[in-house]
């Protein structure tokens, strides 16, 4: 009886097993069903791949399964060990509260996307309700279906954009990235950041940076707690050589102008009225900001003026002969343009290659005036570095070297590093690194038939009869290259020769330095055939070459060697002592970029050398005999 009892016990429990385990695989079974609905069949099967999961997922034993579902709901591939006494109800409901939560997350993003469609819907009804309605409306318009595709046409263009400009990349953000400007760019800061800012006028060669400098400037000085620049004001750029007018006042873009009844362009339901319509211009435009105006010098004079007058008014009045300040029919604010003008209180910047005396008295007496610099070759080097990586590209070391030798100017600087850059690119399309080197430069160079600027270099080196002078055009100086030869005339009827192309001051020079050199050595240059020779046959417009050519005749004279890497600028007087002339920084500025080492300059020019001159020794004189000590 208790072995009976006993073996029915065993079969009992092993009856319970047997239940228990079909239960778990019903369960086992539904899970992986809710997941080949959850992900699809095909998907459930390459996730079980990727996890490791396949072959325990088509395992019988439930173990295996329960495995393969833990790495399938929780993404790990990991191997969990798992025997028959742990709590496998606990490890169930724990993979069944993940894929609870699975399938919940998917409800959530199915409602999320059909309430998206749904206002898309909606939307796009009513857009198409508007565009209807639009449509309807033009119809009893000026447009029509022509008019309507035409401008289609136009959004659809406005819709193709391409990259920025390389002006718009490459151009100065910063005052920091204005090179080789430092004195001019702190003084145009200093005129600007204050409660007080004066008009200017910038002098400078093209391409130094006087605009962005401007520019920049604005930027700056709205940053400072005691500006009259808002944060919004307004930076106006205009050219002055492209400013048409009507005298008549019918169109004028700069000042403004008033659309009479008579003319085309007034509204019109105030033609109708006989209303004229005052036109708003830029100087209305700059209000409360800067108006710069580039090549000022350009600007026709008696449009100049009217502007001198609105600088003085800081308003601009407009007139008509149609305007009845009675009439009740004229709109409140035509009638207050006319009774009270259009404000036009700005800050005119005006920028020019021109020299000062070509400019207008009346315009550089309400103005202070800045001086840019020429670049030297270190700045043209810094720009193209500073250029190179706006672009993102590398660049060989030579390259700012090779491009500083052929130009003076930062944007020609840019534009040939531009053009190798593009080269570059287009030799290796599939490079992702553009790398612009000294062989892109030249053939950029050869096809634009660039030489390099300086083609007289000054040479360590002793000669008869040859000098370096110095000249100035616009804000561009240069080195002028001054030889002189003398043959004895035995009958006493010697001539001089010179260039005549080198023009009056030349030859005025010529006849000043035969009077200072009879004085000084006693010599009669009658008895000689003299010769002298402007190389290149440069065109001399002052009388700074004097000093020069007074020394090229006396080394001939006597045989005096003379030292090549010293160069001269001065006017001679009759009596041998050394005048101040002009240009003096822009001379020293041609004098560096040349090799000079060492300048000869009027005493009374001292004043005029640039604070902080570096690379060059300069030394004043006051007689030909002080200069020719220095030159020999």
């Amino acid at each position: 009886m208790k072995g009976f009892l006993t073996r029915w016990l065993v079969q009992k429990k092993d009856q319970e097993i047997d239940n228990q385990n079909a239960t778990l695989k019903q369960e086992i079974d539904a899970y992986y069903h809710l997941l080949a609905n959850f992900y699809g069949s095909d998907k459930l099967v390459i996730k079980a791949t990727r996890l490791d999961a396949l072959r325990l997922m088509r395992s019988e034993d439930i173990f295996d399964r329960i495995k393969a579902l833990q790495k399938i709901v929780f993404e790990d591939p990991t191997d969990h060990s798992l025997s028959p006494s742990e709590d496998l109800p606990k490890i169930l409901a724990e993979i069944e509260e993940q894929i609870a939560e699975l399938l919940a997350r998917r409800t959530i993003e199915e409602k999320v996307d059909k309430a998206v469609a749904e206002k898309m819907q909606i939307h796009h009804e009513e857009y198409v309700k508007e565009i209807k309605n639009q449509v309807l409306k033009d119809t009893a318009g000026p447009d029509n279906a022509q008019t309507l595709k035409k401008l289609a046409h136009i959004e659809k263009m406005n819709a193709i954009k391409l990259a920025n400009s390389v002006t718009e990349v490459l151009r100065p953000q910063t005052v920091e990235e204005i090179i080789g400007q430092e004195n001019a760019v702190q003084s145009l800061l200093a005129k600007l950041a204050t409660p007080y800012p004066q008009h200017l006028l910038i002098y400078g060669p093209p391409g130094v940076g006087k605009t962005s400098a401007a520019r920049v400037a604005l930027e700056t000085v709205k940053r400072h707690s005691h500006s009259p620049f808002a944060a919004k004001a307004p930076f106006i750029e205009v050219d002055g050589t492209t400013l048409r007018w009507d005298p008549r006042d019918v169109t004028n873009p700069l000042l403004g102008s008033v659309h009479d009844p008579i003319y085309q362009g007034a509204k019109r339901d105030l033609a109708d009225t006989g209303i004229p319509e005052p036109k708003l211009g830029l100087v209305s435009d700059a209000h409360g900001g800067i108006l710069f105006i580039d090549e000022i010098g350009e600007m026709d004079p008696l449009l100049l003026n009217k502007l001198l007058k609105v600088l003085e008014d800081k308003r601009i009045f407009f007139e008509s002969s149609y305007f009845d300040s009675s009439d009740p029919q004229i709109p409140l604010y035509i009638k207050k343009l006319f009774e009270e003008g259009a404000p036009a209180d700005f800050v005119l910047i005006g920028a020019t290659t021109r020299e000062p005396g070509e400019i207008n008295p009346a315009l550089r007496s309400r103005c202070a005036e800045i001086y840019f610099t020429p670049l030297e070759p270190k700045d043209i080097q810094q720009i193209v570095r500073q250029a190179a990586e706006k672009l993102e590209a590398k660049i060989e070391e030579s390259v700012p070297q090779i491009i500083s030798e052929y130009v003076i100017e930062g944007r020609k600087a840019n534009n040939i590093l531009t053009d190798a850059y593009g080269l570059a690119r287009f030799r290796n399309p599939d490079q992702k690194e553009v790398k612009v080197g000294q062989e892109e430069v030249y053939e950029v160079l050869r096809s634009a038939r660039l030489s390099p600027y300086i083609a007289k270099k000054a040479q360590d080196t002793l000669e008869v009869g040859r000098i370096l002078g110095l000249g100035v055009y616009g804000f561009v100086g240069s080195v002028l290259e001054i030889e002189a030869i003398v043959f004895p005339d035995r009958d006493g009827k010697g001539t001089i020769r010179f260039n005549e192309t080198a023009g009056s001051m030349a030859r005025d020079a010529v006849f000043n330095a035969v009077a200072v050199l009879r004085l000084l050595t006693g010599e009669d240059l009658r008895d000689y055939d003299v010769h002298v020779n402007v190389v290149g046959g440069g065109k001399i417009d002052g009388p700074s070459a004097g000093l020069a050519t007074t020394i090229a005749l006396y080394s001939a004279l006597k045989s005096k060697p003379l030292r090549q890497n010293v160069a001269v600028t001065g006017e001679i007087s009759i009596q041998g002592k050394v005048r101040p002339v002009g240009g003096i920084a822009e001379k020293l500025f041609g004098a560096k970029q040349a090799g000079v080492k060492t300048v000869l300059i009027p005493k009374d020019n001292l004043a005029d050398v640039p604070s902080g001159l570096e690379g060059i020794e300069v030394h004043a004189v006051e007689t030909i005999q002080e200069a020719l000590e220095y030159i020999g």
